[in-house]
């Protein structure tokens, strides 16, 4: 499975932004989905999960209430609505497919990984 993140981008403090995760096979959609940032010289770090049929979601407190993650399964794509964004979101976006029918706080339990999308929130 190959994964396609796109849709960062610069924006205000304040502002929202909308990135997308379009898989290259159907079976992504059987599978958990996450998304992940990261800045330079740190972890990779757990910012939303959704399970294969979008009934259950999970998010970082640090994102809780601003963050969305949504699914559409018949075009094989996620996304991750960003809402009243903070300077401290800027990092690369990554997208994952998860090794079973839900997603995971944890980077170990996936095993497909898109490329990431910078996403840089400006003071």
């Amino acid at each position: 499975v190959q994964l396609q993140a796109c849709g960062g981008g610069l924006v205000q403090a304040g502002g929202s932004l909308k990135i997308s995760c379009a898989a290259s096979k159907r079976t992504f959609n059987n599978n958990g989905v996450g998304w992940f940032r990261q800045t330079p010289g740190k972890e990779r770090e757990f910012v939303a999960a959704i399970s294969w049929r979008g009934d259950v979601v999970s998010y970082a407190d640090s994102v809780k209430g601003r963050f969305t993650i949504s699914r559409d399964n018949a075009k094989s794509t996620v996304y991750l609505q960003m809402n009243s964004l903070k300077p401290e979101d800027t990092a690369v976006y990554y997208c994952a497919s998860a090794r079973r029918p839900y997603g995971s706080r944890s980077v170990n339990d996936y095993n497909y990984w898109g490329q990431g999308t910078q996403v840089t929130v400006s003071s």
